[in-house]
């Protein structure tokens, strides 16, 4: 009988009654050619790109407890800003960030956000499990720079909601913020950490009389936030599974991931063979998100028509909405997983002038950029960035920066130590090792890798296309 129920297949065995847990005993089940290895391949794949974004989230909180002896609602801040030990999505490396990740099962959590002083405003967003946008703040946000308590209540929450609050409703238990403490003309360094260690998060329980925000300084360790591609990525999908309500958007996938094991409720134990399956899906997910990260049209489009420099491909609509990635028709999936939160985290709810990023990922000749090749980039004296340019090397394989790199990113802010040409312009090389004379101007590489180029303060000639940033050039 065991032969039989594997020879007719999985759906007719169910029906005569075998089930699966019949076929699966057999010495023919679950090999490579196998229906039911397929199948489960193929569903593990594709809840691995519909869970790229919560399990981003997730790996952020756990780096926050293995490498920081941290839990949530503490606040996880950098004393400097981040260098190459730090594993995190396409950061910047100009301004110090400040972290914090929520738990509102115990209860309504309030975070306590400083009015913006002098010489320092925040920017930044609240985003729930799944990264959908929940808040901004700073000037450009929801407390206009005049800070504010916000307040988020657990699903399904009925009691009382006082005021003096600003109220979000989040359909998750757990959110997480991210704020960068932006230095107004003057400040410090060290006023803008000084500032960022004044936010504070407590339960509203505690609200008359809230204990101290524990802090926590991530600038001396080795926080590593990013994803693993492994088995590891399914046991925090999982996590996320047990731990947040279902949404009825999810309902179907929630359907298929039962015959992978991901049920809610039960505890995930996957047998040899399923880890063997697990981790061919994770490959494959990997390389599809990955593809549509490279693919001009797909996560990124043309800036310009040659094509050379991208920028985030962002629906109008949906920029508009706040970044549900759902229409009445669809949910979003390959555009929120490979089209964003494969290489970055916390949009914000509304888009702001503040900055502007482009995306290098080919050279002038359009072949993608290696780690062995010498490369470099003309930044013009006239660049439309009334408060200053960065470009920023990262890693092809993590989309975090290039692990062991003395310097990540250069900007117009090391104007000191910058070589800079006769015109003005400033040459700034890629490449494994420094080229001769030129050690000020170099980022190491060493590895296939991705540019960033951010305009802070983006001026008017850039959005009118009448000035262009030149292509990165491959050196003989």
């Amino acid at each position: 009988m065991k032969k039989f129920t594997c020879v007719v297949g999985i759906a007719l065995a169910a029906t005569l009654g075998f089930g699966q847990a019949a076929c699966s005993q057999t010495d023919e089940s679950m090999k490579p050619d196998s229906i039911e290895y397929k199948i489960a391949v193929q569903r593990a794949t594709q809840a691995a790109i519909w869970g790229m974004p919560a399990v981003s989230m997730r790996s952020a909180i756990n780096a926050t407890k293995r490498d920081l002896g941290g839990d949530w609602n503490d606040v996880v801040y950098f004393s400097k800003p981040m260098v190459s030990r730090h594993g995190f999505l396409t950061a910047n490396n100009q301004t110090p960030y400040v972290i914090s990740s929520i738990n509102t099962k115990d209860g309504p959590m309030v975070v306590d956000v400083p009015a913006a002083s002098k010489t320092t405003k925040f920017f930044g967003s609240f985003i729930d499990a799944w990264q959908l946008p929940i808040a901004d703040v700073g000037p450009t946000g929801d407390d206009k720079g005049k800070g504010a308590k916000y307040l988020f209540l657990p699903p399904g929450y009925k009691g009382d909601v006082p005021e003096g609050y600003l109220v979000h409703r989040p359909a998750t238990y757990s959110l997480h913020l991210a704020f960068r403490p932006v230095s107004e003309p003057g400040g410090t360094l060290e006023q803008a950490v000084e500032y960022a260690k004044g936010l504070k998060v407590y339960p509203l329980k505690d609200a008359g009389n809230p204990a101290p925000t524990r802090l926590l300084d991530a600038y001396p360790k080795k926080w590593d936030t990013l994803p693993k591609y492994d088995i590891s990525y399914f046991k925090e999908l999982a996590t996320v599974i047990n731990d947040e309500p279902v949404q009825e958007r999810d309902l179907a996938m929630m359907g298929l991931l039962h015959g992978i094991g991901l049920r809610k409720g039960e505890a995930f134990s996957p047998d040899a063979k399923t880890v063997k399956i697990l981790e061919s899906a994770i490959r494959d997910a990997y390389d599809f998100m990955q593809w549509y990260f490279v693919t001009p049209g797909k996560a990124l489009a043309p800036y310009w028509d040659d094509g050379k420099w991208l920028g985030p491909n962002l629906d109008k609509e949906q920029a508009a909405a706040g970044f549900p990635f759902a229409t009445a028709d669809r949910l979003l999936v390959d555009e929120r997983s490979g089209g964003v939160y494969f290489w970055a985290t916390f949009i914000p709810k509304k888009l702001g002038g503040g900055s502007f990023y482009l995306m290098g990922l080919h050279d002038a000749d359009g072949s993608l950029l290696d780690g062995k090749s010498t490369y470099s980039l003309k930044v013009p004296a006239d660049t439309p960035a009334a408060d200053f340019w960065s470009v920023i090397v990262y890693s092809m394989k993590t989309k975090g920066f290039v692990e062991g790199a003395k310097t990540v990113g250069l900007s117009s802010l090391d104007a000191k130590t910058l070589k800079a040409n006769d015109d003005g312009s400033v040459d700034v090389y890629f490449s494994p090792k420094p080229p001769k004379g030129a050690a000020t101007n170099w980022i190491p590489t060493g590895e296939p890798f991705f540019l960033i180029f951010r305009f802070y303060g983006p001026q008017p000639p850039l959005f009118e296309k009448t000035w262009q940033l030149p292509n990165v050039v491959k050196l003989k």
